[in-house]
């Protein structure tokens, strides 16, 4: 820590200098990865004229697609601003001197390069999480988190080992870790249910996924039981949360390097550059199309063949054991529509919805369903939903597998405007906007080609929600199809209907569908008040759950949600004596 503190005031004091000698350029305004730190760039300043070697953050502008592919094909940026053309990417002198041989123009980032190299300082009296990040767990406490979970709710919560990471294959290294899946559902229910894979922290310097994941079970398990749709999701899906898919790289990441890769020193050995990028060491049409690199200590390796790493082999055969294989091998094959499962995953930065193809800009067979249901997301966390490529070209990426393999609806979260995003940022914003963009993906997992494009049910009300066998209780809903980030088209909502106990999904026999009324006489807008009132004669005594959906002018069903209702036995009178 003494050693990366002195570099980095070394590295500041030769920034400062060249900052007062060379032009400075660009707005002044801070980078989104700064969070508040003013960020000015130094133009024509090369690092192989300076004394001090190491690592700089600079701003790589490109002309066109081209450039900004192959800049990403071996340096992948931290960020893409397309409006003013540049890309942010960390380099040493050779990628620097590399970039120039682009074409590119490349300017220094002093404020950020110094962020680059500052060493983790816990804040006073910090006892727990990274420090100087007290909001994001460690490695070994996410581990510790799941592992209570599945103690204190056995009949909910499962904690798989699926592999093994790198360091762990290692003879006589003594170190390294399992690869762990946490499996929330209700256990006591044992029938066929969709499932939702979310994988996070594939790569190692990215802070808020992991925590994000932790946090989702977390809330899951804590709300089962108390949300009724928490409720019914438990009890009729399968949850898998991969919370830490490179916990050896991560281990690094916690000093306060820029890790990304795994660990695995048989590539740049022994230096902080070693590994491969898991991110792009994927199965599926791994290095095809100069989407990765084939150079060892770039940031993008892919591997020397693919699913090298142990890591993608356990993700890889952990995905296929409780996936069907729902597409053909053709890239113009789709999968059915009704085809069930969806993978996300987690990383940072930039704010984007990513989905299918990443390797070409041809769209993917089931490329109307993808964009309609990362639309849906990008309402919830407010980003802004693209196919991947549009981006830049990756190969041998997760979601990419997901989907071209199996044919699952597959989905990468570039969350946040920083790989170590400060707390206060991931408290007020990524969790809250990614927790709902995450129920929702549980919420349609059934069917995820077909039911987002029907309307949401909002604030599903019971008026009474507790009442005596014999009365009636008011049931509100809110029917809305507008609820989409891009250009979605939206329809007038048709019809409303609601279950009680049953849902079609169990057995369509016993499922028998109520209608419901619109407020205002008709079904003739986007947004609809909808009404019904629920004789609770009946109904049993006790707790029972009612399910709401509406349906779209286009014949669309959107997602359930639901409510608890709860009838209590009619009052016993006693008979009054008379003396």
């Amino acid at each position: 820590m003494l050693y990366s503190y002195l570099r980095a005031k070394r590295i500041l004091i030769l920034l400062m200098i060249g900052a007062s000698c060379l032009a400075i350029t660009g707005s002044g305004r801070a980078l989104p990865s700064a969070e508040g730190h003013a960020s000015h760039v130094n133009q024509n300043q090369n690092p192989t004229s300076q004394t001090e070697q190491g690592y700089w953050v600079v701003r790589a502008y490109f002309t066109d697609r081209e450039q900004l592919a192959r800049l990403a094909g071996r340096i992948e940026p931290w960020e893409v601003n397309t409006f003013e053309g540049y890309a942010v990417v960390e380099v040493d002198a050779a990628q620097y001197a590399w970039l120039l041989e682009l074409g590119l123009r490349v300017e220094i980032d002093p404020g950020l390069t110094v962020e680059l190299t500052q060493p983790r300082l816990a804040l006073p009296g910090q006892t727990t999480g990274i420090p100087g990040y007290p909001c994001y767990r460690t490695v070994e406490e996410t581990y510790a988190a799941a592992e209570q979970l599945v103690i204190d709710h056995p009949e909910l919560a499962a904690w798989i080992d699926i592999g093994d990471s790198w360091k762990k294959t290692v003879p006589g290294d003594g170190s390294g870790y399992d690869l762990r899946v946490l499996q929330l559902t209700n256990q006591n229910i044992q029938t066929s249910k969709p499932k939702l894979f979310v994988l996070s922290s594939i790569h190692a310097r990215e802070y808020v996924s992991a925590e994000l994941n932790t946090r989702f079970a977390e809330y899951l398990v804590a709300n089962y039981g108390i949300d009724p749709d928490v409720t019914w999701l438990l009890d009729d899906h399968e949850i898998h949360l991969l919370l830490h898919a490179n916990p050896d790289g991560r281990e690094r990441a916690e000093t306060g390097l820029l890790w990304r890769k795994n660990a695995d020193n048989d590539y740049c050995s022994n230096t902080n550059s070693r590994g491969a990028d898991l991110n792009r060491n994927f199965a599926f049409y791994w290095g095809c199309c100069d989407g990765s690199s084939n150079v060892q200590c770039d940031p993008t390796y892919r591997g020397p063949n693919p699913s090298s790493e142990p890591e993608t082999q356990a993700i890889q055969n952990y995905i296929r054991s409780i996936f069907p294989d729902l597409r053909e091998d053709s890239l113009s094959s789709p999968a059915p529509a009704d085809a069930s499962g969806i993978f996300i995953d987690l990383h940072s930065y930039g704010q984007l919805v990513l989905w299918p193809w990443g390797f070409t800009y041809d769209t993917a067979p089931n490329h109307d369903g993808l964009r309609t249901l990362g639309r849906k997301f990008a309402y919830f966390n407010e980003y802004s939903p693209q196919q991947a490529v549009n981006l830049y070209p990756t190969d041998g990426t997760t979601d990419d597998f997901a989907y071209g393999e199996l044919g699952l609806a597959a989905y990468t979260f570039e969350m946040g405007t920083s790989f170590f995003q400060s707390c206060s940022t991931f408290e007020s914003q990524i969790l809250p906007d990614n927790l709902s963009a995450l129920i929702y993906a549980a919420r349609v997992a059934r069917t995820p080609y077909l039911t987002p494009a029907g309307p949401d049910s909002l604030l599903v009300n019971l008026t009474p929600a507790k009442l005596p066998q014999g009365t009636i209780t008011r049931l509100t809903v809110q029917i809305d199809d507008t609820r989409y980030a891009g250009g979605e088209t939206t329809q007038n909502i048709a019809t409303a209907e609601f279950y009680i106990d049953v849902t079609p999904w169990i057995t369509t026999t016993l499922a028998t569908p109520y209608g419901l009324a619109a407020v205002d006489g008709a079904f003739d807008e986007k947004f609809e008040d909808v009404y019904a009132d629920i004789a609770t004669l009946p109904l049993d005594y006790g707790q029972h759950m009612i399910f709401v959906r509406g349906q779209d002018a286009g014949g669309n069903w959107g997602p359930f949600s639901a409510a608890f209702l709860t009838i209590d036995p009619p009052p016993t009178f006693l008979p009054v004596l008379v003396k």
